[in-house]
């Protein structure tokens, strides 16, 4: 029964995602320190909305709500891209 029950909420789930998706857009940034790309400072975010976005930081929600400042003393670099 609890396995009939687990299946039912995780199609609920994929509904209610899918359904956030039709007025939601997504962005993934991907954040580096230095100007080396995958180095082991790499960080990737997957953001619900951006709050401020400056050569020396950056400043968004997550998709789960959680407010994220990132700031770096030379500048960052980072790559935004919509999902």
């Amino acid at each position: 029964m609890s396995e009939r029950l687990k299946k039912i909420w995780h199609g609920i789930q994929r509904f209610w995602f899918w359904l956030k998706s039709l007025f939601i857009t997504y962005y993934s940034i991907k954040v580096s320190y230095n100007s080396t790309w995958g180095d082991s400072d790499d960080q990737e975010y997957i953001v619900k909305k951006f709050i401020k976005k400056q050569p020396k930081f950056v400043s968004f929600i997550t998709e789960d709500g959680d407010l994220i400042e990132i700031s770096g003393a030379e500048g960052l670099n980072y790559r935004i891209t919509q999902l």
